[in-house]
């Protein structure tokens, strides 16, 4: 007879798979090349449907169907700034609000990113996976830098932007960067709770190969991807739910 007091044992992963009915509108499953990014990106905020919820969904789309690293990732923030900025050129008004919605939709995807990150790194050590110091450190400092790389693509976007999408972009990344993002909350939360136990969750680096440091790479990229395609497809159906209400 299982122990109600009993944690549970299910792996991390598999608690986030969506649970009960599944929504009829499921997410694509085909990946997304650069090119449907941009224009993706570039039609949700033109339209100025949902903005926020459809630049979320289809940055989820393109991360889980990359590997879990920093130049997909980047690649993912480079395409969908791309079309944020050309959608809002083509707005005839309402400009700031959907370049806000639109960044703040970033924003939430990175923040599901950063988390599924940790989640992994937090499956890996319950199963008593073996990793070096420096392995883990190698993760963080990816983790670390989610905010900047965000922040720093989309600037870059707004500066080919037109005059008043640049102002307006960045006046709305500078206000980010005072107040803070969803993305770097989530970063600090997976640098306090690794950072310190570092050493006493790994082995010494010298003890561990370049086979096994891959490893642990690989495996590590293929938990994260996992967790984050479970984090994209609840909250799709959560969304769809809302919209049946």
């Amino acid at each position: 007879m299982a122990d109600p007091d009993r944690p549970s044992q299910q792996p991390i992963s598999e608690q986030l798979l969506p649970q009960g009915p599944i929504s009829q509108e499921p997410l694509p499953q085909q990946p997304a090349t650069i090119e449907n990014m941009v224009q993706a990106a570039r039609s949700s905020v033109e339209e100025g449907t949902d903005i926020r919820a459809r630049v979320r969904d289809l940055t989820l789309h393109a991360l889980r169907d990359r590997r879990f690293e920093p130049d997909a990732i980047r690649d993912v923030l480079r395409a969908v700034t791309e079309g944020i900025r050309p959608g809002a050129e083509q707005r005839p008004h309402g400009v700031r609000q959907a370049l806000s919605d639109a960044l703040t939709g970033l924003d939430d995807a990175m923040m599901k990113t950063a988390e599924a990150a940790s989640l992994a790194l937090r499956e890996l050590t319950a199963q008593g996976k073996e990793f070096s110091d420096h392995e883990l450190k190698q993760v963080l400092d990816n983790v670390k830098k989610m905010e900047e790389d965000f922040l720093q693509t989309a600037r870059h976007a707004a500066d080919r932007g037109s005059v008043i999408v640049r102002k307006e972009m960045l006046d709305i990344l500078s206000h980010l960067r005072l107040t803070g993002t969803d993305t770097g909350a989530q970063v600090v939360a997976t640098l306090n709770e690794f950072a310190s136990r570092m050493t006493a969750i790994s082995l010494e680096s010298a003890k561990l190969g370049f086979e096994a440091a891959r490893d642990f790479s690989a495996r590590f990229a293929l938990l994260a991807s996992g967790i984050l395609a479970g984090l994209a497809e609840t909250l799709h159906n959560q969304a769809a739910d809302r919209d049946k209400k």
